[in-house]
């Protein structure tokens, strides 16, 4: 491991929340899982970073956050559409350190079509990432959790995992059996000090989302906030973003031992979509 840049940090790692603990987050290299690594690293714990991207930005990334709140940072490029690939970064994590606490599942990706014309190859990679990679994450983590007594698991799945929206079958199909094996998993493990949740967001404000507001913008002919407001949020009651922030904070408390008790369950963090 590098040598660590000079921390920013003054709360001593003692006092933090999550110190000692080890957690591997999927898809952490931009976006919400990278808002999500940030938070668990500033409560102390060690992260394993996952994803795609450029090789040096993700080291700097690596570098950056274990400098500034004094916690070990790994990255694990593993493809997780390989059932293999996944397994084998469950394994590399576990030898590290012996333990793996708190595994987020949150790689995804998207594709839009009318269910005639949608790709097979793409329904394929949608479900393998989205669905099955949870699956071989857990199946491969539970083990040691059990063992060392405790464990953490979040899926962040999304809203289209309560609700669904046209276009969008492998997506909504993926998510909604995110959140039944949420519960399954839940159940088997209630007597373990294990627990099992999903996150389900609306729109996160991402670097992503504000490409797809420009071209939209484009497209459409539309200003800004009529793209947003009549477009992007228009089944949101709250016409505003979720933050990556507001995410980490969600998964920090359900990896906490305010959430011991908490299990099997699907939060919204949606602006009100879901309650209509």
């Amino acid at each position: 491991m590098l040598n660590r840049m000079e921390s920013t940090r003054t709360e001593p790692l003692a006092l933090r929340a999550l110190a000692g603990r080890t957690a591997l987050v999927t898809g952490s290299t931009s976006g919400i899982g990278l808002g999500i690594a940030r938070a668990l690293a500033a409560q102390g714990a060690n992260i394993v970073l996952n994803g795609l991207g450029d090789a040096g930005a993700i080291e700097r990334t690596r570098m950056e956050i274990e400098a500034m709140h004094e916690v070990g940072v790994h990255y694990d490029g593993a493809d997780l559409s390989m059932p293999s690939a996944v397994t084998g970064m469950i394994e590399r994590t576990l030898s590290r350190g012996g333990r793996l606490d708190i595994l987020v599942n949150n790689a995804g990706i998207q594709h839009v079509s009318p269910i005639e014309d949608f790709p097979p190859a793409k329904w394929d990679q949608i479900l393998a990432i989205n669905l099955s990679s949870v699956f071989h994450a857990i199946r491969a983590a539970l083990p040691a959790m059990k063992s060392n007594g405790f464990g953490r698991i979040v899926n962040v799945a999304s809203a289209h995992g309560l609700v669904a929206s046209p276009f969008k079958s492998a997506y909504v199909a993926a998510k909604h059996a995110v959140l039944g094996l949420t519960k399954v998993v839940a159940l088997e493990t209630a007597e373990f000090d294990i627990t099992c949740n999903a996150i389900c967001p609306g729109y996160v404000w991402t670097p992503l989302v504000e490409k797809q507001i420009e071209d939209q913008a484009k497209a459409h002919r539309i200003s800004r906030d009529e793209v947003i407001n009549t477009v992007l949020l228009k089944a949101q009651p709250k016409k505003r973003f979720a933050t990556v922030e507001e995410i980490g904070a969600l998964t920090v408390f359900l990896a906490g031992d305010a959430g011991r008790s908490i299990t099997g369950t699907a939060l919204p963090v949606d602006g009100g979509w879901t309650a209509q």
